[in-house]
């Protein structure tokens, strides 16, 4: 499946199939939030968060692309990322965009 940040395709001829997202929050344990509040001491990146913030951006694309991959999409334009606080030791990561396929 392609993914494209633009939100449209010059030269392509598609059709436009709908809106496509996917979700998860995701959350460190106790632990992990131990040591990282340590590291804000000193400052410094917080790996920890780091690796959960990608597999979160990666959990979320997966879930969009399966929902488009169900509309028989060619591809997804336009996509986007947010995030968001739930509560105090977790976040959610959104991942939106358009599904085409290919005329």
């Amino acid at each position: 499946m392609k993914l494209y940040t633009i939100e449209n395709l010059p030269g392509v001829d598609f059709e436009v199939l709908g809106a496509v997202t996917g979700s998860t929050i995701q959350s460190k344990n106790v632990f992990s939030d131990f040591g990282q509040s340590l590291k804000n001491i000193v400052g410094g990146e917080l790996k920890s968060y780091t690796h959960m913030m990608d597999k979160a951006r990666k959990m979320a694309t997966d879930r969009m692309v399966a929902q488009a991959e169900e509309m028989h999409a060619d591809a997804i334009i336009g996509v986007r990322f947010t995030t968001s606080a739930i509560v105090a030791q977790a976040a959610e990561v959104l991942v939106y965009g358009t599904a085409i396929r290919f005329k």
